[in-house]
């Protein structure tokens, strides 16, 4: 059967003029709650449209070593996202760069009219300054951070955050974080999802 634009993973997925989307990235080595968790936290709390998962064909900080087939994580990212304002696509693997920067870039130019908002757990902020080109993602999109179990100090501490932090917005401003101005972002703080793709794999190899 062909797979329609709507739900190719190989294509971008859909969007218009005024739609306000989330951008998840990530390996998805396995997806699990917690990607389910920050994404239902940014619908609900920053009023986004949608959420796109970005199912990376490699992460350039981590080894790949361990990388699961794509296809597989993408079908699996499917069954674990379950929502139907959350679209998974792997269109990255077909443009030769895995880089946010890349990506950003990309969407923005072949959307306009359209709000882009970068999401991330609060452990991927602390990390952020190791990014390729982070500072101009930052100046590209607003980023919306959600709370993970013990990195709400490292993230708000790290060198990322205290770089940005006269563009940090309350997080009851977050349904405002969409239209906002780059650099932008927030931190949602609430109920948190202690999971990781890195213990879930190592739960797996133990048995």
């Amino acid at each position: 059967m062909r797979h329609t634009v709507a739900n190719d993973p190989m294509r971008v997925p859909p969007a218009c003029p005024g739609m306000r989307i989330g951008l998840l990235g990530g390996s998805f080595n396995p997806p699990h709650a917690g990607h389910r968790h920050i994404s239902l936290t940014a619908l609900k709390r920053a009023g986004l449209s949608r959420v796109w998962w970005l199912v990376t064909p490699g992460n350039p900080l981590k080894d790949k070593g361990e990388l699961a087939p794509l296809d597989g994580r993408v079908a699996a990212a499917r069954m674990v996202a379950d929502h139907p304002r959350i679209d998974v696509t792997a269109f990255e693997a077909t443009r030769g760069s895995a880089y946010t920067f890349d990506t950003i870039r990309f969407l923005k130019a072949g959307h306009p009219g359209v709000d882009f908002v970068f999401l991330m757990g609060a452990d991927n902020l602390a990390g952020f300054h190791r990014w390729r080109r982070w500072r101009e993602i930052a100046a590209m999109v607003p980023l919306l951070v959600v709370d993970r179990p013990g990195s709400s100090l490292a993230a708000v501490a790290g060198r990322a955050a205290t770089t940005l932090a006269g563009a940090r917005l309350d997080e009851s401003d977050a349904p405002l974080l969409s239209g906002a101005r780059p650099p932008a972002w927030c931190l949602l703080t609430g109920p948190r999802v202690d999971l990781s793709s890195t213990a879930l794999r190592r739960a797996a190899k133990a048995g």
